[in-house]
């Protein structure tokens, strides 16, 4: 607790029922540094200990780790690609880049997702050139 800390008393019908904590008086509701000082919240990720750096845990949702990013992979690498995600990489190879963006945001619905899905599968297409041309000089 700070030293600035005023406690009141509240009574009722005579009788004393709690003290309340009140929060300083040089708090002001305007300004860089306003409104109520509280203090950062301890918790996020094991093994930070520097409180400066921790994470909460709230940010910590959808964060991928190793093990899901392998599941992923591995679900992927089973069921494949999406029809769309076909189609689009179809347009990718053709060097129709604004067209996939266009067919990839009908079907995702926001333009960053779009433009995300559109950088992945470019990212696939990239990968299935390099291992065909690394089949090809295995070959020769």
């Amino acid at each position: 607790m700070n030293a600035y800390v005023i406690r009141k008393k509240i009574f009722l019908f005579g009788l004393l029922c709690q003290t309340v904590i009140m929060a300083p008086r040089f708090e002001i509701a305007v300004g860089l540094r306003k409104g109520h000082k509280t203090t950062k919240i301890s918790a996020g990720k094991k093994g930070i200990t520097d409180k400066a750096i921790r994470i909460r845990p709230a940010r910590l949702k959808g964060l991928q780790t190793k093990h899901s990013k392998f599941v992923r992979d591995l679900v992927r690498e089973v069921v494949g690609h999406a029809q769309y995600e076909k189609r689009a990489m179809e347009l990718l190879k053709v060097s129709k880049d604004k067209r996939a963006l266009k067919f990839l945001k009908r079907r995702l619905g926001t333009h960053i997702r779009a433009k995300r899905k559109r950088e992945e599968m470019s990212n696939v297409l990239a990968q299935m050139r390099k291992a065909a041309a690394q089949a090809h000089h295995a070959t020769k």
